[in-house]
């Protein structure tokens, strides 16, 4: 009869992962090179976007900045590669970038068919349209044989076609390669409406002449679940920066925020010492340091800190929380439990 040998405890288990080799090729070629290499958008206000001094900032940044906080302890430790959405995939495929997070959605396609794996969910968004005022039209119906700027190699164009031949309209697209084109081209008239994810949306008006007068339709006709992405073949790689973003929830969850990250490191509450690795697994199942997520949150913030401070009322694009609030407060951002 053959034996069968269990790990009987946390503790057991937890010195069975310390003895695991986190050999993945992009993680071991991170540190080494000491720093991650994190691909994002050319230019999107709120999420990826950098200013006259070539510092970058975004939603989707942010989550660039917690790897790095997690790997090194030290979120500057990121650099970063513009890419178009042409562009993205094949550079995460080549090795150019370390991980991609650029307002990018999770389909079946992009997480089965070229060789992508989706760490998570950092925005839900749902593809919107945005009008101007003096088009005076209310409804996304009204727009059959409408003009539609769109940027190329996204789901938008799919999307589209989808709705207008679902509700037997014709329209007619005008495509660009970046979103700053795709903007242009909509203030200067080209094109009756510009479609995209509702959040880019919100981002791209405030670079008209004049934001006030363009609105967003009520209309939203997909679903767009957004989030960073890695190369296929690095479980390791792929796992830290899955928890990277799960710590952040989690920790907004628990009431840990930037400020107050050194006072709850002597909580009693068990979940908030897992997390903060004061007990528990710590980091040794992610070949880190113990404090990798304390690390995140002192450095980068909690989700909702993040969410406020790049395109929520604390930013310049204003977008309530919606379906981006915590699971409890009616939103679907939901983590998995730190222990």
């Amino acid at each position: 009869m053959k034996k069968i040998h269990v790990i009987a405890s946390a503790a057991a288990l937890t010195a069975a992962l310390s003895t695991n080799a986190f050999a993945g090729a992009t993680f071991d070629s991170v540190k080494k090179k000491g720093f991650v290499q994190c691909g994002v958008s050319i230019g999107l206000p709120g999420f990826s976007n950098a200013d006259e001094k070539g510092n970058w900032s975004g939603l989707d940044v942010d989550v660039c900045r917690a790897v790095a906080a997690a790997v090194f302890g030290d979120a500057s430790k990121v650099k970063y590669t513009p890419l178009t959405a042409k562009e993205r995939f094949t550079a995460l495929q080549s090795g150019e970038i370390d991980m991609l997070s650029r307002n990018t959605t999770w389909t079946l396609t992009r997480d089965s068919s070229l060789g992508l794996n989706f760490a998570g969910v950092n925005y839900y968004d749902g593809q919107g349209f945005m009008v101007t005022k003096k088009l005076g039209v209310k409804s996304a119906l009204e727009l059959d044989g409408a003009s539609f700027c769109i940027q190329a190699g996204t789901t938008t164009e799919l999307n589209l076609a989808d709705y207008f031949r679902s509700n037997n309209m014709k329209y007619t697209p005008v495509t660009f390669d970046t979103s700053d084109e795709t903007v242009k081209a909509f203030d200067a008239g080209r094109c009756d409406a510009l479609t995209s994810d509702q959040s880019q949306l919100y981002a791209l008006r405030i670079k008209l002449g004049n934001p006030d007068g363009a609105m967003v339709l009520p209309e939203v006709i997909s679903k767009e679940p957004l989030g960073p992405v890695t190369a296929q073949g690095d479980e390791e790689w792929f796992k830290i920066v899955r928890w990277s973003l799960a710590a952040m929830v989690n920790a907004e969850e628990m009431g840990i925020t930037s400020a107050n990250v050194d006072a709850k490191m002597s909580s009693d509450d068990p979940n908030v010492r897992r997390l903060l690795g004061q007990e528990g697994i710590k980091g040794s199942g992610l070949g880190l340091s113990d404090t990798w997520a304390a690390d995140i949150v002192k450095q980068v913030g909690n989700y909702g800190e993040s969410f406020e401070r790049n395109v929520g009322q604390g930013s310049a694009l204003k977008i309530a929380r919606g379906l981006n609030a915590l699971w409890n407060k009616g939103g679907l951002q939901y983590a998995p439990p730190i222990r």
